[in-house]
């Protein structure tokens, strides 16, 4: 009597035609996924305002196609019933372990596409890296920092570390910037100047909320007054071409007015002259 194992079940139930026709079905499958993302992806750099829906639509299109053209090649195979109980009687531990993380990833990807705690557009932080998230796959999350680094990282990683998200899927966020002035300027003067720097930069999204909050702190172990703008940009991919554009406008108008920084606080008791460079000028009067 013949010794009949899994091995030789499985072998004996395949066919050269059935491997061809799942191949075929997942060259078609690769094809198409990359059609869909390209057709939408040139779709949202022509429709800005709705380029992070567009990007959204892509995810869940590709998500979906891969997980049809999977059923489908398995379909293709035409795998008896013999061959499925060998395959998953035999095998079932050894692939359980070889892709249990593979498994975790990818319905920690479903429930990130379930529950939304942030999408394909958004700026997020997570585990030290900040950038904008550009792909959610079945296995892994690009994300684009704003070095233009890409960092891949499993989707089950977002299931147990916290992640914060600057924009929470709008196309504006919110962008928080400091400017440092001394204790014996014009404060109203320097408030002022930085609230008109905002507004004249073609990057602010005006239909919301803008200010300038003003306190007293201990920067670098010097006293000095903090202004803090805080405004939405118009689109997160030009949050640095704003903080540049303001922080430009915001320096040179302390120039020409006369706002000058924090001065470094030195008690010379013995007499002798401090460095120059330690030694703010007086603010010009009259």
């Amino acid at each position: 009597m013949d010794d009949v194992t899994p091995r030789t079940i499985l072998l004996e139930g395949l066919n050269l035609g059935g491997i061809l026709s799942a191949l075929i079905v997942v060259a078609v499958t690769w094809f198409v996924v990359g059609l869909v993302t390209g057709s939408l992806t040139r779709l949202g750099v022509r429709m800005v305002d709705r380029r992070l829906l567009i990007n959204q639509i892509a995810t869940v299109a590709r998500f979906m196609l891969w997980v049809i053209g999977g059923v489908l090649a398995v379909r293709a195979l035409n795998l008896s019933r013999e061959v499925i109980l060998a395959m998953t009687g035999a095998a079932a531990v050894t692939i359980g372990f070889a892709l249990k993380d593979l498994a975790a990833s990818v319905l920690a990807g479903l429930t990130i596409l379930i529950d939304r705690p942030f999408q394909v557009g958004d700026r997020v932080s997570f585990s030290g890296y900040y950038g904008e998230i550009t792909a959610i796959g079945l296995r892994s999350i690009r994300l684009t920092t704003l070095d233009d680094n890409l960092v891949t990282i499993p989707n089950n990683k977002f299931l147990t570390e916290l992640v914060s998200s600057g924009n929470a899927g709008a196309l504006d966020m919110l962008i928080q910037m400091d400017f440092y002035i001394g204790l014996d300027q014009d404060v109203t003067l320097a408030k002022r100047l930085v609230s008109e720097c905002m507004q004249s930069s073609l990057y602010i999204f005006t239909d919301k909320p803008w200010t300038v909050l003003v306190n007293q702190v201990l920067e670098n172990n010097y006293p000095a007054i903090r202004l803090r703008a805080k405004a939405y940009v118009l689109d997160v991919r030009y949050e640095k071409s704003y903080e540049t554009d303001v922080t430009e406008r915001v320096l040179q108008a302390f120039a020409e007015h006369g706002v000058l920084p924090p001065r470094v606080l030195v008690d010379w008791r013995d007499g002798a002259t401090p460095p120059a460079r330690l030694v703010s000028r007086p603010r010009a009067t009259g």
